[in-house]
């Protein structure tokens, strides 16, 4: 079991989450989208939409900074161990939290509007589903072995783990060694990789690339006397020159 959720799980994972990615675009690229309910609720969507992109955009930098940073790399730029702490604690808590309040108000919001509680798919249900575990554990996780002085480094287990796994190389022993709570919360994680394809969170591949190389639209000012409407005319109007 522990060679296969933490040695060969997460290549499955990056394998569904590849092939999906590219059966998506290749056959389904009209589906590549968020499919936006805006129209049907505004109020709650502009609160709750930027709360929790923008939650989940930290959690997302702080897994990176947290993963694939090694700990002698902050220490040689002056970040302690204690301070570094200190920032994944309350800056990883401010953001999951942020993160949560957001997908609760979006569900809400899908539960107490109709027209978008009819748009909302049995893939959407089970992608907030696994995205507020995943959150949840995460937090729950760090709650749990985390304090103001210290807290669990996870940066001597999960980080080398994490990074072995691009060399084709997992230690699957390190992640062994990390308390439950955290390795459920890594099984989750990839869980949602290989669900990210068939959901609309699949527009995290998205970017406006093209809208860099798009030529102007030109606008030309007009002269105001010209702009006064003609005269009516008794009849039917002439058709062409």
């Amino acid at each position: 079991m522990k060679t296969f959720l933490w040695g060969a799980l997460p290549y499955i994972a990056a394998a569904i989450l590849v092939t999906g990615l590219a059966w998506r675009y290749r056959y389904d690229k009209f589906g590549w989208t968020t499919r936006s309910s805006e129209s049907y609720e505004r109020r709650i969507l502009n609160i709750a939409s930027p709360m929790f992109h923008y939650g989940i955009l930290f959690v997302f930098v702080g897994h990176l900074m947290g993963l694939f940073i090694p700990a002698s790399w902050t220490n040689a730029v002056g970040l302690t161990e204690r301070s570094y702490n200190l920032l994944s604690l309350f800056g990883g808590t401010a953001a999951g939290a942020l993160a949560v309040t957001g997908i609760l108000m979006l569900i809400y919001r899908r539960r107490t509007t109709a027209a978008v509680y009819r748009a909302t798919t049995r893939n959407d249900k089970l992608m907030y589903v696994v995205l507020l575990a995943a959150i949840i554990m995460g937090l729950v996780a760090k709650l749990t072995h985390a304090g103001i002085h210290a807290g669990y480094n996870y940066r001597a287990t999960i980080a080398p783990w994490s990074r072995s796994l691009f060399l084709l190389q997992p230690k699957t022993g390190l992640m062994t060694q990390a308390p439950a709570v955290f390795q459920v919360h890594a099984a989750i994680g990839l869980l949602l990789f290989a669900l990210l394809p068939f959901t609309r969170l699949v527009h995290t591949f998205s970017a406006p690339v093209q809208y860099l190389f798009r030529p102007y639209i030109v606008y030309r000012s007009r002269d105001p006397r010209t702009l006064s409407e003609a005269p009516a005319r008794r009849g039917w109007e002439r058709i062409g020159s």
